[in-house]
């Protein structure tokens, strides 16, 4: 008896659905791919129990006989790729003709239709792959799919789905990426009969980029424009001001669909450089268009990655073109505007027996931990460890030389030469101020509250974590939708932007994980918090300002380390100059 069977293929719809049908959002995304492809001008998705229960995405686009529809639930049956060259010259979004058919084997699937020709419509019923009915209907032109209980008949998949929350926010980002380049479409998502997005069409795109990345955005947005023989390259970037810790502000459409590219990404970072701090991730949307020979979309099952025929040469437009775009409007900023309020920090106090005037009363001394290891050896640097500078911190009693680069701050004392970090030393001072005080709940009102607008993943992780900001002196209520505003600040924050701090600390929390537990994601914020209170670098500071902040920094209970684990300050024995001189042997 032979070894190999071919399949049935109900069972190779299955083994497909698990290619393309990852989750709820999948089926949304293909669903949604269609009807922008069948000139679309309005498509709503309904969504309930983050789509486990229902997912229904209905469009006016133009709609299918009953013949095509009665096709297009048939594996590989596609209007969009007829011949082998076809699919090295794709111009539509969806193209994979077994995406219906894998829906339908792992659901219960209904297709409703009619075309702009047709008095009457199609309905057509499947259940787990079977078609149970086939009938004429009274239907709007336009297509309505309906997908009930995902995976019904697939109890291992339907396992492995995550919480309801988790699975509405993939798709509420999913839809929010190709909303934000088809402006002229309008979407619409509801989610157990509440309406979670609406986006609404506009004749400027821009106004549809603020839309979904946050009304606030549009006046940070600069256009960008740039072509060759090949590609030509529109949208808007972000000034490096605004950034966010991961890449979920960066949106690139090729050919207008939505994809993650990493030659184009690296070359928005490129533009970017020197602008950004490290680990910080720039805000653009762009759009390539190029001719579709010299672009391969068919390089992922779920088609959210291409490659480029020409990758040098996309690579060195998007860099040129970002980095020409905020070379001249830095030009203009410099000679027209003060400096950014980022670069802004609250002065020092000028009396050393004072605390930092944005500080609560210093906290009381504690000892160094002595088990510390040297973070120099006698004669080269060869480890990122410290041990304490004396047996009794002693740094108030530095002698001060000055100031490196307006960053590092040199002194001298008994044992040699130390470097200190002047941002990294107000970081610590700061976290571990803000850590023994969280309590306590210092507040600022804000004379005009902060509003914030957020995605639905982002605005979810905010609502878990409101406890969390109340008690480090936040005060922050739902404003309805995924909109919220921020009342009170820690008096800390007095006077800086609060919406970046806000955003970056949910981000945070997302990356690690709310599993991690409220008190990691409570210690990751008063980081951030202290990050962005600090002196900066390349900021002059007095030599009443510098040994402020070295009294303060003798209070810390680690005066070796920032909250991220960088080393505050080195120090160079006297011996080991000597011996760089050749002074002694």
């Amino acid at each position: 008896m032979s070894k190999i069977k071919i399949l049935p293929e109900i069972l190779s719809n299955k083994i497909a659905a698990g290619e393309m049908v990852e989750r709820p959002y999948s089926v949304v995304k293909e669903l949604v791919e269609n009807s922008l492809d069948a000139d679309s001008t309005r498509v709503i998705v309904e969504v309930e129990r983050g789509g486990r229960s229902l997912i229904q995405v209905s469009d006016n686009g133009t709609g299918m006989s009953a013949d095509d529809a009665l096709l297009s639930i048939e594996r590989y049956a596609t209007s969009k790729i007829y011949k082998d060259a076809d699919l090295f010259s794709i111009k539509t979004l969806g193209f994979r003709g077994e995406a219906l058919p894998s829906i339908a084997s792992v659901s219960r699937f209904t297709l409703e239709t009619r075309d702009q020709g047709s008095s009457v419509g199609t309905r057509i019923e499947i259940e787990g792959g079977k078609i149970r009915k086939v009938s004429e209907v009274g239907v709007p032109a336009g297509t309505l799919i309906t997908v009930r209980d995902i995976f019904f008949n697939t109890p291992v998949r339907r396992k492995f789905l995550k919480t309801v929350n988790t699975e509405m926010s993939h798709i509420a980002d999913m839809l929010a990426n190709i909303a934000a380049g088809w402006h002229r479409v309008h979407f619409r998502l509801n989610h157990n009969s509440r309406t979670v997005r609406n986006w609404t069409p506009v004749s400027d795109p821009a106004d549809r980029v603020a839309d979904v990345l946050g009304k606030e955005m549009k006046n940070e947005l600069q256009r960008v424009n740039a072509s060759d023989e090949i590609f030509s390259l529109s949208g808007w970037i972000a000034s490096a001001r605004i950034s966010r810790s991961t890449s979920r502000g960066i949106y690139v459409y090729v050919n207008g669909r939505c994809v993650q590219d990493r030659t184009v990404q690296h070359a928005l970072f490129e533009g970017y450089e020197g602008r950004l701090m490290k680990g910080q991730f720039p805000m653009a949307v762009l759009f390539i268009c190029t001719a579709p020979d010299q672009v391969d979309v068919n390089v992922h099952p779920r088609k959210n990655e291409v490659r480029f025929l020409q990758q040098n040469r996309i690579h060195s437009l998007v860099k040129n073109a970002v980095s020409s775009v905020l070379n001249r409007s830095e030009r203009n900023l410099f000679d027209n505007h003060p400096p950014p309020l980022r670069s802004y920090t609250p002065p020092l106090p000028t009396e050393i027996s004072e605390p930092f005037s944005y500080f609560n009363p210093p906290l009381p001394k504690m000892s160094l931990h002595h088990e510390e290891k040297s973070f120099f050896s006698e004669f080269y640097p060869t480890s990122s460890e410290q041990s304490p500078l004396w047996k009794k911190k002693q740094f108030a009693d530095l002698k001060f030389i000055g100031q490196f680069h307006g960053t590092y701050i040199i002194c001298e004392s008994g044992e040699g030469l130390v470097l200190i970090d002047q941002h990294a030393a107000h970081e610590r001072i700061l976290f571990e101020q803000l850590k023994n005080r969280a309590s306590v709940k210092t507040r600022q009102t804000l004379l005009i509250p902060e509003t914030l607008d957020l995605s639905h993943t982002e605005n979810d992780i905010l609502e878990t974590l409101l406890p969390a900001f109340e008690e480090i002196g936040f005060e922050i209520e739902p404003f309805g939708g995924n909109t919220s505003v921020v009342k009170s600040v820690p008096a800390l924050l007095t006077g800086r932007e609060i919406r970046p701090l806000i955003t970056e600390i949910v981000e945070k929390a997302a990356v690690i994980g709310l599993s991690a537990g409220i008190d990691r994601i409570k210690d990751e914020c008063l980081m951030l918090m202290a990050c962005h209170a600090a002196v900066r670098a390349n900021q002059e500071l007095s030599e009443k300002e510098i040994k402020a902040l070295l009294h303060q920094l003798e209070e810390c209970e680690n005066p070796s380390h920032c909250p991220h684990g960088r080393p505050i300050w080195i120090q160079w024995t006297t011996r080991f100059l000597e011996k760089s001189f050749n002074r002694t042997v």
